[in-house]
């Protein structure tokens, strides 16, 4: 792999699949230029998912139950009488609960896919993590809509279809985590390749 691209993990949910948007996101992140280099579609198991959604990641936790009290408060909601709780970490952790039930409930399509900026450009296309701020011409924002207390109140995860890598260190744990080396392929895509060869030939001439 070039050491200008990046490999990020995007695993489409089980509501994904029921709702038949494969294809959609698949086409989506293919137009832009990246390139799908591992697909599989597997059944998670509560030990895999315990490895993806870990408590270990205590920032990650803190940043989901930030996300609620930030989506509360714009609602006017009190966290404390809906949750039993104002503290960030405890319902981050009761958000990741429900994650590990809802990515366990189906099968899921998981992929990696890579290019320049790949994470990033990844999570442009994919859309704000809470569907209800996603803006149009996202996936998110297109196809879903959902909020922190529509999913709380019905004691389940946002449907937001899809996970898609935060970070670099977080695609390189994921990907791991997920495919194994012999699971992932390198190809050069059309657009790759030089354009006057395929029109004119190796030498550049008719």
């Amino acid at each position: 792999m070039d050491k200008l691209e990046e490999r990020t993990l995007v695993i489409l949910k089980p509501h994904t699949l029921t709702r038949g948007l494969v294809g959609e996101v698949i086409h989506r992140l293919e137009n832009v230029g990246l390139k799908l280099v591992g697909i599989k579609m597997i059944k998670v198991s509560k030990e895999l998912a315990d490895k993806h959604y870990p408590l270990s990641r205590q920032e990650f936790i803190e940043g989901m139950g930030k996300k609620t009290l930030e989506n509360y408060a714009q609602l006017g909601v009190d966290p404390v009488k809906e949750l039993k709780t104002a503290d960030a970490y405890e319902i981050g952790k009761l958000v990741r609960q429900w994650l590990v039930k809802m990515i366990t409930a189906g099968p899921v399509i998981a992929m990696v896919w890579q290019g320049p900026s790949a994470i990033e450009v990844v999570r442009k296309i994919v859309g704000h993590t809470l569907p209800s701020k996603a803006a149009p011409g996202t996936i998110r924002g297109d196809f879903s809509y959902d909020s922190s207390y529509l999913a709380n109140k019905g004691k389940r995860a946002i449907k937001n279809l899809i996970h898609a890598s935060g970070n670099l260190d977080e695609a390189n744990y994921e990907v791991s985590l997920w495919f194994k080396d012999n699971e992932l392929y390198q190809y050069s895509r059309d657009m790759e390749t030089n354009s006057i060869s395929r029109l004119f030939g190796k030498n550049g001439k008719d």
